[in-house]
Protein backbone atom coordinates (compact mmCIF):
# COMPACT_ATOMS: atom_id res chain seq x y z
CA UNK A 1 0.00 0.00 0.00
CA UNK A 2 2.54 2.52 1.48
CA UNK A 3 4.67 1.90 -2.46
CA UNK A 4 1.30 2.19 -4.34
CA UNK A 5 1.12 5.34 -2.81
CA UNK A 6 5.44 6.44 -3.17
CA UNK A 7 4.21 5.67 -6.98
CA UNK A 8 0.98 8.10 -7.29
CA UNK A 9 3.13 11.09 -5.25
CA UNK A 10 6.06 10.24 -7.97
CA UNK A 11 3.26 10.46 -10.75
CA UNK A 12 1.89 13.32 -9.53
CA UNK A 13 5.31 15.55 -8.78
CA UNK A 14 6.40 14.53 -12.43
CA UNK A 15 2.81 15.92 -14.18
CA UNK A 16 3.39 19.18 -11.58
CA UNK A 17 6.78 19.51 -13.40
CA UNK A 18 5.39 18.93 -17.03
CA UNK A 19 2.82 21.17 -16.77
CA UNK A 20 5.07 23.98 -14.74
CA UNK A 21 7.57 23.81 -17.74
CA UNK A 22 4.90 23.71 -20.35
CA UNK A 23 3.55 27.14 -18.60
CA UNK A 24 6.64 28.73 -18.36
CA UNK A 25 7.80 27.97 -21.81
CA UNK A 26 4.03 29.05 -23.09
CA UNK A 27 5.06 32.17 -21.82
CA UNK A 28 8.18 32.51 -22.99
CA UNK A 29 6.84 32.48 -26.56
CA UNK A 30 4.19 34.78 -25.74
CA UNK A 31 6.66 36.97 -24.51
CA UNK A 32 9.47 37.07 -27.85
CA UNK A 33 6.80 37.29 -30.95
CA UNK A 34 9.20 39.94 -31.56
CA UNK A 35 12.47 38.33 -30.76
CA UNK A 36 15.39 38.96 -33.14
CA UNK A 37 13.77 41.23 -34.62
CA UNK A 38 14.92 44.85 -35.66
CA UNK A 39 12.13 47.67 -36.58
CA UNK A 40 12.61 51.36 -36.76
CA UNK A 41 9.99 54.09 -35.39
CA UNK A 42 8.95 57.01 -36.90
CA UNK A 43 7.39 59.67 -35.05
CA UNK A 44 6.92 59.27 -31.41
CA UNK A 45 6.34 62.64 -30.22
CA UNK A 46 6.06 61.73 -26.61
CA UNK A 47 5.30 59.33 -24.10
CA UNK A 48 1.16 59.77 -24.60
CA UNK A 49 2.19 59.07 -28.68
CA UNK A 50 0.29 56.03 -30.13
CA UNK A 51 4.36 55.24 -31.20
CA UNK A 52 5.25 54.75 -27.53
CA UNK A 53 2.66 52.67 -27.18
CA UNK A 54 4.13 50.35 -29.65
CA UNK A 55 7.66 50.82 -28.94
CA UNK A 56 7.21 49.55 -25.25
CA UNK A 57 4.63 46.95 -26.53
CA UNK A 58 7.25 45.98 -29.33
CA UNK A 59 10.35 46.02 -26.55
CA UNK A 60 7.99 43.69 -24.39
CA UNK A 61 7.79 41.22 -27.44
CA UNK A 62 11.22 40.96 -27.77
CA UNK A 63 12.01 43.63 -30.96
CA UNK A 64 15.33 45.67 -30.96
CA UNK A 65 14.25 49.15 -31.18
CA UNK A 66 15.58 52.25 -32.93
CA UNK A 67 13.94 55.78 -33.11
CA UNK A 68 13.78 58.46 -35.84
CA UNK A 69 12.94 62.43 -34.69
CA UNK A 70 12.27 65.35 -36.68
CA UNK A 71 13.99 68.17 -34.64
CA UNK A 72 15.99 68.74 -30.77
CA UNK A 73 13.29 69.36 -29.61
CA UNK A 74 11.26 66.06 -29.56
CA UNK A 75 14.46 64.55 -29.50
CA UNK A 76 14.10 65.50 -25.10
CA UNK A 77 10.86 63.91 -25.17
CA UNK A 78 11.74 60.79 -26.87
CA UNK A 79 14.91 59.80 -25.41
CA UNK A 80 13.89 58.56 -21.72
CA UNK A 81 11.43 56.08 -23.71
CA UNK A 82 14.20 55.02 -25.73
CA UNK A 83 16.11 54.24 -22.85
CA UNK A 84 13.16 52.31 -21.21
CA UNK A 85 13.16 50.08 -24.37
CA UNK A 86 16.77 49.57 -24.24
CA UNK A 87 17.74 51.89 -27.44
CA UNK A 88 20.27 54.39 -27.77
CA UNK A 89 20.13 54.36 -31.79
CA UNK A 90 18.37 57.32 -32.22
CA UNK A 91 18.19 59.02 -35.54
CA UNK A 92 17.26 62.59 -37.03
CA UNK A 93 14.99 62.48 -39.75
CA UNK A 94 12.84 64.78 -41.33
CA UNK A 95 10.32 63.53 -43.67
CA UNK A 96 9.24 66.52 -45.96
CA UNK A 97 13.21 66.50 -47.15
CA UNK A 98 14.80 63.30 -49.27
CA UNK A 99 18.25 64.14 -48.02
CA UNK A 100 17.34 63.97 -44.82
CA UNK A 101 15.41 60.58 -45.21
CA UNK A 102 18.54 59.63 -47.09
CA UNK A 103 20.66 60.65 -44.50
CA UNK A 104 18.69 58.94 -41.53
CA UNK A 105 19.14 55.67 -43.65
CA UNK A 106 22.72 55.88 -44.10
CA UNK A 107 23.16 56.81 -40.09
CA UNK A 108 20.91 53.65 -38.97
CA UNK A 109 22.74 51.28 -41.54
CA UNK A 110 25.94 52.12 -40.28
CA UNK A 111 24.51 50.23 -37.08
CA UNK A 112 22.41 47.44 -38.63
CA UNK A 113 23.17 46.14 -42.03
CA UNK A 114 19.48 45.01 -42.46
CA UNK A 115 16.84 45.13 -39.87
CA UNK A 116 12.68 43.57 -40.17
CA UNK A 117 10.44 46.55 -39.97
CA UNK A 118 9.46 49.76 -40.07
CA UNK A 119 6.63 51.69 -37.82
CA UNK A 120 5.02 55.05 -39.47
CA UNK A 121 3.42 57.02 -36.96
CA UNK A 122 3.57 60.59 -38.47
CA UNK A 123 0.44 62.50 -39.40
CA UNK A 124 0.18 66.63 -39.57
CA UNK A 125 -1.63 69.60 -41.28
CA UNK A 126 -1.34 72.89 -40.38
CA UNK A 127 -3.97 73.98 -37.80
CA UNK A 128 -5.80 76.62 -39.88
CA UNK A 129 -6.70 73.43 -42.16
CA UNK A 130 -8.29 71.54 -38.61
CA UNK A 131 -11.11 74.21 -37.67
CA UNK A 132 -14.12 75.22 -39.50
CA UNK A 133 -16.20 74.14 -42.61
CA UNK A 134 -13.84 71.92 -44.79
CA UNK A 135 -14.76 74.15 -48.35
CA UNK A 136 -13.86 77.42 -46.74
CA UNK A 137 -10.76 76.57 -44.44
CA UNK A 138 -9.40 74.27 -47.21
CA UNK A 139 -6.50 75.94 -49.42
CA UNK A 140 -3.87 74.45 -51.65
CA UNK A 141 -0.76 74.91 -49.41
CA UNK A 142 -2.55 73.04 -46.41
CA UNK A 143 -3.80 70.68 -48.57
CA UNK A 144 -0.61 69.61 -49.94
CA UNK A 145 1.29 69.92 -46.98
CA UNK A 146 -1.53 67.40 -45.07
CA UNK A 147 -0.70 64.75 -48.27
CA UNK A 148 2.69 64.87 -48.18
CA UNK A 149 3.62 64.74 -44.32
CA UNK A 150 1.04 62.19 -44.04
CA UNK A 151 0.86 60.07 -46.75
CA UNK A 152 3.53 60.88 -49.37
CA UNK A 153 6.17 60.11 -46.12
CA UNK A 154 5.29 56.49 -45.79
CA UNK A 155 6.02 55.78 -49.47
CA UNK A 156 9.50 57.77 -49.36
CA UNK A 157 10.42 55.96 -46.41
CA UNK A 158 9.52 51.89 -47.78
CA UNK A 159 11.91 53.47 -50.71
CA UNK A 160 14.17 54.01 -48.51
CA UNK A 161 13.91 51.10 -46.18
CA UNK A 162 13.45 48.88 -48.73
CA UNK A 163 17.06 47.73 -49.47
CA UNK A 164 17.98 46.77 -46.14
CA UNK A 165 14.62 44.90 -44.92
CA UNK A 166 15.40 41.33 -44.43
CA UNK A 167 12.78 38.01 -45.76
CA UNK A 168 9.25 38.57 -44.17
CA UNK A 169 9.92 42.29 -43.42
CA UNK A 170 6.65 44.26 -42.25
CA UNK A 171 6.02 47.55 -42.71
CA UNK A 172 3.05 49.94 -40.68
CA UNK A 173 1.42 52.78 -40.72
CA UNK A 174 -1.66 54.60 -38.82
CA UNK A 175 -4.36 55.57 -39.83
CA UNK A 176 -7.90 56.65 -38.95
CA UNK A 177 -11.57 56.41 -39.58
CA UNK A 178 -12.14 60.15 -40.92
CA UNK A 179 -10.39 58.14 -44.15
CA UNK A 180 -14.02 56.93 -44.89
CA UNK A 181 -16.33 58.33 -43.10
CA UNK A 182 -16.64 62.63 -42.35
CA UNK A 183 -16.53 64.49 -39.45
CA UNK A 184 -16.25 67.82 -37.93
CA UNK A 185 -13.02 69.70 -38.12
CA UNK A 186 -10.83 66.42 -39.33
CA UNK A 187 -11.41 68.10 -43.05
CA UNK A 188 -8.26 67.62 -45.28
CA UNK A 189 -6.59 65.07 -42.97
CA UNK A 190 -9.52 62.75 -43.37
CA UNK A 191 -8.08 63.14 -47.48
CA UNK A 192 -4.33 62.64 -46.54
CA UNK A 193 -5.37 59.66 -44.67
CA UNK A 194 -7.87 58.02 -47.40
CA UNK A 195 -4.34 58.65 -49.40
CA UNK A 196 -2.40 56.82 -47.09
CA UNK A 197 -4.67 53.66 -46.78
CA UNK A 198 -4.67 53.07 -50.71
CA UNK A 199 -0.75 54.13 -50.52
CA UNK A 200 -0.42 51.22 -47.74
CA UNK A 201 -2.66 48.50 -50.56
CA UNK A 202 -0.43 49.88 -53.67
CA UNK A 203 3.05 49.25 -51.37
CA UNK A 204 1.36 45.74 -50.06
CA UNK A 205 0.91 45.19 -53.94
CA UNK A 206 4.80 46.79 -54.99
CA UNK A 207 6.38 45.09 -52.24
CA UNK A 208 4.69 41.64 -51.80
CA UNK A 209 7.20 39.95 -54.40
CA UNK A 210 10.27 41.01 -52.23
CA UNK A 211 8.14 39.19 -49.05
CA UNK A 212 7.26 42.11 -47.49
CA UNK A 213 4.75 43.11 -45.63
CA UNK A 214 2.51 46.22 -45.42
CA UNK A 215 -0.34 47.03 -43.19
CA UNK A 216 -2.09 50.36 -41.41
CA UNK A 217 -4.15 49.75 -37.92
CA UNK A 218 -7.38 52.42 -37.92
CA UNK A 219 -6.68 53.16 -34.35
CA UNK A 220 -9.88 55.24 -32.31
CA UNK A 221 -9.55 58.77 -30.99
CA UNK A 222 -6.72 58.90 -28.05
CA UNK A 223 -5.56 61.92 -26.80
CA UNK A 224 -1.84 62.63 -28.25
CA UNK A 225 -0.04 65.54 -29.37
CA UNK A 226 -1.15 65.28 -32.84
CA UNK A 227 -5.09 65.03 -32.16
CA UNK A 228 -5.04 68.17 -29.95
CA UNK A 229 -4.30 69.69 -33.07
CA UNK A 230 -8.28 68.88 -33.52
CA UNK A 231 -10.74 70.51 -32.42
CA UNK A 232 -13.36 69.73 -29.98
CA UNK A 233 -11.24 66.40 -29.71
CA UNK A 234 -12.61 65.89 -26.11
CA UNK A 235 -15.81 65.88 -27.13
CA UNK A 236 -14.99 63.19 -30.07
CA UNK A 237 -13.55 61.07 -27.60
CA UNK A 238 -17.00 61.02 -25.54
CA UNK A 239 -19.10 60.54 -29.05
CA UNK A 240 -16.24 57.46 -29.62
CA UNK A 241 -17.25 55.82 -25.99
CA UNK A 242 -21.15 56.41 -26.57
CA UNK A 243 -21.30 54.36 -30.38
CA UNK A 244 -18.30 51.71 -29.26
CA UNK A 245 -19.73 48.49 -28.71
CA UNK A 246 -17.22 48.43 -25.90
CA UNK A 247 -18.84 51.54 -24.34
CA UNK A 248 -15.26 53.10 -24.30
CA UNK A 249 -12.09 54.63 -26.07
CA UNK A 250 -8.95 52.59 -26.62
CA UNK A 251 -5.35 52.50 -25.53
CA UNK A 252 -2.14 53.36 -26.42
CA UNK A 253 -1.26 49.72 -25.74
CA UNK A 254 -3.67 47.79 -27.26
CA UNK A 255 -2.90 50.20 -30.52
CA UNK A 256 0.56 49.04 -29.21
CA UNK A 257 -0.10 44.84 -28.88
CA UNK A 258 -1.97 44.82 -32.47
CA UNK A 259 1.22 46.34 -34.05
CA UNK A 260 3.69 43.74 -32.42
CA UNK A 261 1.49 41.14 -34.45
CA UNK A 262 1.26 43.09 -37.81
CA UNK A 263 4.88 42.59 -37.28
CA UNK A 264 5.16 39.28 -36.11
CA UNK A 265 5.96 35.69 -38.40
CA UNK A 266 2.22 35.15 -37.02
CA UNK A 267 0.95 37.23 -39.14
CA UNK A 268 2.43 36.40 -42.15
CA UNK A 269 0.46 35.89 -44.32
CA UNK A 270 -1.45 39.51 -44.21
CA UNK A 271 -1.07 42.13 -45.92
CA UNK A 272 -2.22 45.13 -47.93
CA UNK A 273 -4.87 45.37 -44.68
CA UNK A 274 -6.88 48.16 -42.50
CA UNK A 275 -6.43 46.87 -39.19
CA UNK A 276 -9.58 48.54 -36.53
CA UNK A 277 -8.45 49.18 -33.54
CA UNK A 278 -11.63 51.35 -31.92
CA UNK A 279 -13.47 49.01 -29.40
CA UNK A 280 -15.71 48.31 -32.57
CA UNK A 281 -16.37 52.07 -33.27
CA UNK A 282 -16.59 51.46 -37.10
CA UNK A 283 -19.15 48.59 -37.04
CA UNK A 284 -21.93 51.17 -35.24
CA UNK A 285 -24.29 53.14 -37.35
CA UNK A 286 -26.11 53.78 -33.79
CA UNK A 287 -25.51 52.12 -30.25
CA UNK A 288 -27.60 49.69 -29.30
CA UNK A 289 -28.97 51.13 -26.17
CA UNK A 290 -29.93 54.61 -27.78
CA UNK A 291 -33.60 53.75 -28.51
CA UNK A 292 -33.61 51.38 -24.97
CA UNK A 293 -37.04 52.60 -23.22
Amino acid sequence: MLDEVAEHTKIFNYSIRYFSFTINTNREIIKMLLKNKKIVIFGLANKYSIAAGIAKSMHKQGAELAFAYQNERLLKNLKPIADECGSDLLIECDVSDDNSIEKAFKSLTSKWKTFDGLVHSIGFAPADQLEGNFVDVTNREGFKIAHDISSYSFTALAKAAKPYLNDNSALLTLTYLGSLQTMPNYNVMGLAKASLEANTRFLAASMGRDNIRVNAISAGPIKTLAASGVKNFRKMLIQHSNRAPLGRTVTTEEVGNAATFLCSDYASGITGEITYVDAGFNISAMPLHELDE
